[in-house]
């Protein structure tokens, strides 16, 4: 069997919350785990994961996507006996590649009773490794490898490396929220910073067909299922606003489509959270990107809607955004060139100072309750597993 020590980091802020934090972190844990045969044990200020030899490079590849984690290491596990971490430190020792001969230990101790401190660990763990390899030096400024050891209050754990995680809180910690999923690379950016800070998400993608093809629909499945390998199955919800955008065209000008079509996503946006009980929207809006993004349009668009609105990609650049969405191997399929319902209609010249006032006055020439509710009609959820 393998062991995998496994770190958390804001959690230990939370005080007396801390534990609801820690048994969402176990839940998460299990979750993504499943299947691989591993064994999740709760101690004090960590997690040691145990699972086949065989299913340790799964179980490190699927540890490095779960927010709340900030590094875990593969760890040989020993009784606190002096003599047998001493073995085990040498054991490790022996296993590294032949060119690294420069070492340090750093020892520390979360269980204090422990007769030796860290210090004296050090020496006595080093004093030992000289012994036993004589080829090798101690230099503590960039070594060519760092053996930790941790003294716990049951076992002791020696390692070479921390692999990091991604950090965050623990996906479903900060609540559930839905995502208006576009397609374009920002959203899903957008939704992965949302899990990052333990909101768990629906997504709602408004679409075109027939006036857009079913691939660009598809192309939001993919993204999903990106999306869910950080954190959780992701219900998806498939809403068409053709009639929306033909009532536009006739009865509203072109400058200000865009704007009077975001605000009747929002619109129903807010009716699906009532229908699933979720708290907050998140958009992959980014301030100054495009003309429907100025600080005018955003207000103007807002104030269709009464619910709470958070946009973690409002201060990022686009080589930001890029940046991620490569990381979390989403931008590939984000650039698929599919068109969106946001494109097919899009203006020469789109207003980027918008006024409520006048917003609102060709809103009245729409029958707003009778669109939102064919709208609606359309809607098909699927869970993306």
């Amino acid at each position: 069997m393998s062991t995998i020590l496994v770190r958390y980091g804001e959690i230990a802020l939370k005080g007396r919350n801390r534990g609801q934090f820690e048994q969402q972190l176990q839940r998460n844990l299990k979750g993504a785990l499943q299947n691989l045969d591993a064994t999740i044990i709760r101690h004090r200020g960590r997690f040691s994961v145990h699972c086949p030899d065989a299913a340790l490079q799964k179980v490190t590849m699927r540890l490095g996507r779960i927010f709340g984690l900030v590094s875990f290491s593969p760890v040989y596990e020993t009784v606190h006996d002096i003599e047998a971490i001493k073995a085990a430190a040498a054991a490790i020792v022996k296993e590294l590649p032949s060119g690294n001969k420069t070492f340090k230990i750093m020892a520390r101790r979360s269980n204090k009773d422990y007769p030796y401190n860290s210090p004296e660990l050090n020496q006595i763990l080093g004093a030992h490794l000289l012994q036993c390899y004589p080829d090798l030096t101690v230099q503590l400024d960039d070594p060519s490898s760092i053996l930790e050891v941790e003294i716990g209050y049951q076992n002791t754990y020696l390692y070479l490396e921390r692999i990091p995680g991604p950090g965050g809180l623990p996906v479903g910690s900060s609540g559930r929220a839905l995502l208006l999923l576009s397609g374009g690379i920002d959203s899903p950016v957008a939704g992965w910073l949302a899990m990052k800070r333990g909101l768990s998400f629906e997504a709602v993608h408004f679409h075109s067909f027939p006036l857009t093809s079913k691939r660009s629909q598809e192309k939001v499945v993919d993204l999903c299922r990106k999306l869910m390998l950080y954190g959780h199955n992701i219900p998806l919800h498939e809403v068409s606003v053709t009639k929306i955008q033909e009532a536009l065209r006739k009865n509203c000008p072109a400058d200000l489509s865009v704007i009077l079509l975001r605000r009747m996503m929002l619109r129903l946006a807010e009716k699906l959270c009532e229908l699933r009980k979720l708290k907050v929207l998140v958009t992959g809006e980014n301030l100054g990107q495009v003309a429907s993004q100025t600080l005018d349009s955003i207000d103007v668009i807002s104030k269709a809607t009464r619910m709470l609105i958070l946009r973690p990609l409002i201060s990022f650049d686009k080589l930001e955004i890029t940046a991620i969405a490569e990381k979390i191997d989403t931008y590939e399929t984000s650039i698929l060139p599919y068109e969106d319902c946001c494109t097919i209609f899009v203006p020469a010249s789109p207003v980027t100072k918008p006024k409520l006032a006048v917003i609102e006055r060709f809103e009245q020439n729409l029958d707003l309750d009778l669109l939102l509710e064919e709208a609606l009609e359309t809607l098909e959820t699927q869970i993306i597993k």
